[in-house]
């Protein structure tokens, strides 16, 4: 190998941030797409429904691109395949259940036929293009089907963990796969890239089943109460456990929330999910129990506007009554960002009479994500001579690369990465000396990419202050022939503020003259007049800046 013959790695999405997953990997004239994951809008982002990456830099070398490897099946790590894939169609490997939410997920948008998909077995090795030898490595998370990336290629081993966590006793299948990880480290890695989620959380991630006893004690004591659970539709192994204390407690399961309904579907088609027959019943028919025979699980854990749960709580949904004879446990921890609005919902169900069960004040979620004496085993197995923390803020990845400093990596080995930094590795060296366009691409409707950040401002603006509409009617000599009209979206109630409005039409007038003699009748000039005199006067009145609209019609 000559020293130009170096690997590249480049990071589009997941860095200083939490959602939006994909790292690219890069050799002579060949990439390698790891995830393609999206993020959901803060709450700054008016109107936005989605934030994917940007994809600027694949769809300019879309003819190198040999594939995409998917880790698992969530949203941040599979969900921009279907607006990426738009302008970039290449092979996705992924394990069953991965692929089988990716396919829902096309065929909703009309590409099921698009996209070729290769499913991978935990244990096996994939040839993808001429560099590049992918091997998937079982790994622990809140999802079926997640796996490790070993990325053999010319330059050397890469290790990519993806989301995980160490669980000894599964729900579901075998516990990740340590063995290997540590014969990778014996054979020599150059570089590992690791989740950093829960790097701040001291020892070790407890077992997924440590919730399904707890489940089975809460169902246990409830009695004569009907019982809601809301969990995150992808943790297929926390609805497991929920079918399974149903199960032993006699009682049917009635499933609400469309992305839940998918997941339940998908799940149980593809062997994920075992349900006895008889077990689940359309929510329709719920009336048709007692509330001692029920369990609803829905979605709504993170307090989503329209999800089944808040509607429940608000008195919304067509089906669910919440009352004093329900007991509502949360099983998710709310994410950052979203505590106001759990917080909320968990609230109005309070005031229905219900008794609420959440996080903090009892065992009824575990994180899919390693803690620190995790990583640190990770770390030690695998032995990198380059250490790359990613999956996390910017706190997450210098407190996972100072770890990496503790577990025997260089100082200078350990990279810190930001979006679109642009990595060189050899056996020999390792530096950045480039980068690539990289951000976020908003998704608004059918809308992607068209809304930025003069579009959200302006969103902000109306939301914040209202809008003024000045309407005049000019003849070609620049004479008022009607007007000016005033119209007040958002600022003020016009039928209350009368005096108000007849002041601020005065001023209108005076600024139509003003633009006419300084901008020699120019229309521009006059809008300009009319906007600056009305905003003036405005704000001298009430100490708000509405967004101010002229219009001009001419006759």
């Amino acid at each position: 190998m000559t020293k130009k013959q170096k690997l590249k790695i480049i990071p589009l999405g997941g860095l200083d941030e939490i959602g939006k997953n994909l790292t690219v990997v890069e050799y002579e004239d060949e990439i390698l797409m790891i995830d393609c994951g999206l993020a959901f809008p803060g709450e700054d982002m008016l109107g936005i429904d989605l934030v994917i990456p940007d994809t600027s830099y694949l769809v300019r070398n879309r003819d190198k691109i040999a594939g995409l490897v998917l880790t698992h099946g969530h949203e941040d790590h599979i969900g921009a395949v279907p607006y990426v894939f738009r302008n970039i169609n290449v092979p996705v490997y992924g394990t069953r259940m991965t692929l089988g939410l990716l396919e829902h997920k096309l065929k909703e948008r009309g590409m099921v036929n698009d996209v070729a998909r290769i499913t991978v077995k935990p244990g096996t090795i994939k040839k993808i293009g001429r560099h590049f030898k992918v091997e998937f490595i079982n790994v622990n998370h809140s999802i079926a089907g997640a796996v490790a990336l070993a990325i053999h290629t010319p330059a050397g081993v890469l290790v990519h963990t993806g989301d995980f966590k160490i669980d000894c006793t599964p729900i579901n299948g075998d516990m990740i796969n340590l063995t290997r990880f540590g014969d990778l480290g014996k054979a020599g890695v150059l570089a590992l890239l690791s989740d950093s989620t829960n790097v701040e959380r001291p020892g070790y991630t407890m077992s997924e089943r440590t919730v399904g006893e707890r489940f089975d004690e809460i169902f246990a004591k409830s009695g004569d109460k009907r019982i809601i659970v809301a969990s995150f539709a992808s943790n297929v192994h926390r609805i497991q456990q929920i079918i399974n204390s149903a199960v032993r407690n006699k009682r049917k399961v009635a499933v609400s929330g469309r992305s839940m309904l998918t997941i339940v579907d998908v799940a149980a088609e593809l062997g994920y999910l075992h349900v006895p027959k008889g077990t689940i019943i359309d929510i329709e028919d719920i009336n048709r129990y007692k509330p001692h025979q029920l369990v609803i699980v829905t979605t709504g854990s993170q307090g989503e506007p329209m999800s089944a749960l808040t509607r429940m709580a608000f008195s919304d949904h067509k089906m669910v009554e919440i009352g004093s004879g329900d007991l509502v446990i949360l099983s998710a921890n709310p994410i950052p960002g979203n505590e106001k609005a759990v917080s909320g919902v968990i609230n109005e169900l309070f005031k229905k009479g219900a008794e609420v069960i959440y996080e903090s004040l009892a065992e009824v979620h575990v994180s899919g994500h390693a803690c620190r004496e995790e990583l640190k085993l990770i770390l030690g197995l695998v032995k990198p001579k380059y250490f790359i923390p990613v999956h996390g803020e910017h706190r997450h990845l210098m407190r996972h690369a100072s770890l990496g400093v503790q577990m025997g990596v260089k100082p200078k080995n350990v990279f810190v990465l930001g979006l679109g930094d642009v990595l060189e590795l050899s056996a020999d060296t390792a530096i950045v000396n480039s980068s690539v366009p990289a951000g976020q691409v908003l998704v608004d409707g059918y809308g992607i990419g068209d809304v930025g950040n003069i579009v959200l401002r302006d969103r902000k603006h109306l939301g914040e202050e209202g809008l003024i509409i000045a309407v005049v009617t000019l003849s070609n000599t620049r004479e008022i022939l009607c007007g000016p009209d005033i119209i007040s979206r958002g600022f003020v109630y016009v039928r209350e503020s009368e005096d108000l409005i007849e002041e601020m039409k005065d001023v209108v007038s005076d600024a139509v003259l003003a633009g006419r003699s300084t901008g020699n009748g120019d229309w521009n000039a006059i809008k300009t007049s009319m906007r600056n005199s009305l905003s003036d006067f405005i704000f001298e009145k009430t100490k708000r800046k509405p967004m101010i609209l002229p219009v001009i019609m001419e006759v």
